[in-house]
């Protein structure tokens, strides 16, 4: 039984790692629950308001770069920074918890530390 547990965490640390992905538990700058990343992308839940991310997301956009497109019915902003262009998603899950998602790429490449620092700038400056 022992080994049957240690030869399938064995087998999913090494799929998880072939993806390109994985989960952080716990909590990420006030985010509910816990955050997600992927090679461009960061991923997480939060009680926060609406409208005070979009706000949050709308100043940390035009203090990191320029805005180049965004609708707030969809919750869709996209930002070219120094660093590379940034896309952030924000999805109502229930009436009272959001999702928010940012990735970033930096010449087609993925920029993880981009996505991270937003998104981490974005739950600051939410109230």
């Amino acid at each position: 039984m022992i080994k049957k547990a240690a030869l399938f965490l064995f087998i999913s640390l090494i799929l998880v790692n072939m993806l390109g992905c994985w989960f952080i538990v716990g909590g990420a700058a006030g985010a509910a629950g816990a955050y997600a990343a992927s090679k461009d992308t960061i991923q997480g839940d939060t009680d926060k308001p609406y409208d005070s991310l979009w706000r949050a997301a709308q100043t940390v956009s035009r203090i990191r770069g320029t805005i180049k497109s965004e609708d707030p019915t969809k919750g869709y902003i996209e930002l070219q920074t120094n660093s590379g262009q940034v896309w952030i998603a924000l999805v109502r899950l229930t009436h009272a918890t959001t999702r928010i998602k940012v990735s970033a790429r930096n010449m087609h490449l993925p920029n993880l530390g981009l996505a991270q620092d937003i998104y981490v700038k974005i739950m600051e400056e939410a109230k």
